[in-house]
């Protein structure tokens, strides 16, 4: 298998590859909208599956799905063919698919995962947080990171490593940082894109970042996330 651990790459010419998928340390998920080619492009970075979804009709599956290495969290939009088509390609690899009952659907931009930390926006009310604690078996933080109340659209954290946008506060980058337990790196994507879930899809393996990204940027993705 290739050793390479980047790709710089844009689906249909949108360099937002965050927006079209999602990778955790077992699985991908992108949308239909993905090339046989990057397909395999992606499994050879990622070094796990990549499979093909949709979410509401469309391809954005970064945005509108989060999950951890067993659960795949997805909004209660989703349609019910998309969501038993889903539950078959998971069920294969031992993951659970949770419907999340929120009118906060958005969950790529609302919830920043990783497999032992779960960071949620506070406009979820108390039931939808106990929704996701107990999807999740983890208790969720809720946190406003940057001045927003999207703290999954500042920030990308993996299992290893973690970059978030240079919008931070010192009291965001300490309160983040005593929680992952390591110095958090910060960057943006895309040309100044600050909204880094947008542009990236990474797990402990590699990273796709947007093809707009500079090599700056690539190289403090890179470090940020560990591996270098």
């Amino acid at each position: 298998m290739s050793q390479k651990h980047i790709s710089i790459l844009s689906f249909h010419g949108d360099p937002n590859v965050g927006m079209h998928g999602l990778a955790t340390d077992k699985y991908c998920l992108v949308g239909k909208c993905v090339s046989d080619k990057q397909v395999a492009e992606l499994e050879s970075v990622l070094k796990v599956p990549v499979l093909r979804a949709t979410v509401y009709g469309t391809d954005l599956i970064g945005l509108f799905a989060v999950g951890t290495s067993s659960v795949l969290l997805v909004p209660k939009i989703i349609f019910e063919n998309e969501l038993k088509a889903l539950k078959s390609l998971m069920e294969k690899l031992n993951v659970k698919v949770e419907v999340i009952d929120t009118e906060h659907t958005a969950f790529g931009n609302n919830i920043l995962l990783s497999d032992s930390i779960a960071i949620i926006s506070s406009a979820f009310n108390q039931a939808s947080q106990k929704q996701l604690k107990d999807a999740l078996g983890i208790k969720p933080i809720v946190m406003d990171i940057a001045h927003t109340s999207v703290p999954g659209s500042v920030g990308k954290i993996t299992n290893k490593g973690a970059i978030f946008s240079p919008n931070l506060s010192e009291d965001d980058i300490q309160k983040i940082e005593k929680l992952l337990g390591y110095e958090i790196g910060l960057g943006t994507i895309n040309l100044g894109n600050p909204f880094l879930s947008s542009g990236i899809i990474a797990n402990s393996f590699g990273f796709v970042i947007g093809m707009q990204s500079s090599g700056f940027e690539i190289s403090r993705v890179d470090e940020s996330l560990r591996f270098i």
